[in-house]
């Protein structure tokens, strides 16, 4: 943690002529900032995945950070000496006071309580951009399970059979085969969409926890938080729109192809 503690002073004191008191705010989301860009290679190794536990792990690897960050503006000691972080702030509001100890500074409009509402909107605002988009995706996949179509190709064999016995001999195992594939997709189709349904209605909705969380934490770990959910939902929007425009050039090619 004295490390953590090092590395934020260091950056606070860099920013400390251009942002005044505020500059260990700022060194705390140049540090998120550095830690996300850091776990983008996996961020972008889980989009590519397309499973509904797609971020999992850049959140897991984030723990111990946000763990840190949470030790480091509430200890009084670092290492046997004062801690200084603890004595920075965002405007008014110390970076290690809490929305309880900002309610009994003045209340909810006094002026430490105005620098949380100003989080909690922030924050509100990303978690909204990620329920939306978090929607999106979720009934984009069910109607690409229900649109998908019914039955597998016809694969190229080898060996295919001579006359019109052996045609209507591989016409019927095609039959057969086309028969079963497509009570099988139809099966999955139908369970992809209830699973993506049920996910679409929940996961989204998770995104305001950090409005919860946001409110029992220092302020230095609020301003983590909305820094990194800030990060994931433009990740997120930037890889898929990348997405989309790779298979509409795809699709642009095989059509002048065509």
């Amino acid at each position: 943690m004295s490390v953590f503690t090092h590395l934020v002073a260091e950056l606070g004191r860099l920013l400390e002529p251009v942002l005044a008191q505020s500059a260990t705010a700022a060194a705390i989301v140049l540090f998120t900032v550095l830690v996300r860009l850091a776990l983008h290679p996996l961020s972008r190794a889980a989009f590519r995945g397309a499973t509904p536990a797609a971020g999992c792990l850049p959140l897991l690897l984030q723990l111990p950070v946000f763990f840190v960050m949470y030790q480091a503006f509430s200890s009084a000691e670092v290492g046997g000496k004062t801690n200084e972080l603890l004595g920075h702030r965002l405007f008014a509001a110390p970076l290690g006071a809490r929305w309880t100890e900002a309610m009994g500074e003045g209340g909810p409009f006094g002026a430490q309580g105005l620098v949380f509402l100003g989080l909690f909107a922030a924050i509100a605002v990303v978690a909204a951009w990620s329920a939306v988009r978090g929607r999106r995706s979720a009934a984009a996949v069910a109607a690409a399970a229900a649109a998908s179509p019914a039955g597998p190709k016809k694969p190229a064999g080898r060996g295919a059979p001579q006359g019109k016995a052996g045609v209507k001999g591989a016409g019927a195992k095609a039959g057969a085969g086309a028969k079963a594939g497509a009570g099988v997709m139809a099966e999955v189709s139908a369970e992809q969409q209830e699973v993506m349904r049920k996910l679409g209605g929940v996961l989204p909705l998770l995104s305001f926890g950090t409005l919860i969380t946001a409110a029992v934490v220092p302020l230095a770990a609020g301003l983590y938080l909305l820094t990194t959910t800030a990060w994931s939902v433009a990740e997120r929007a930037w890889l898929q729109y990348r997405k989309e425009r790779a298979e509409r050039s795809v699709e642009e090619r095989l059509e002048q192809a065509a």
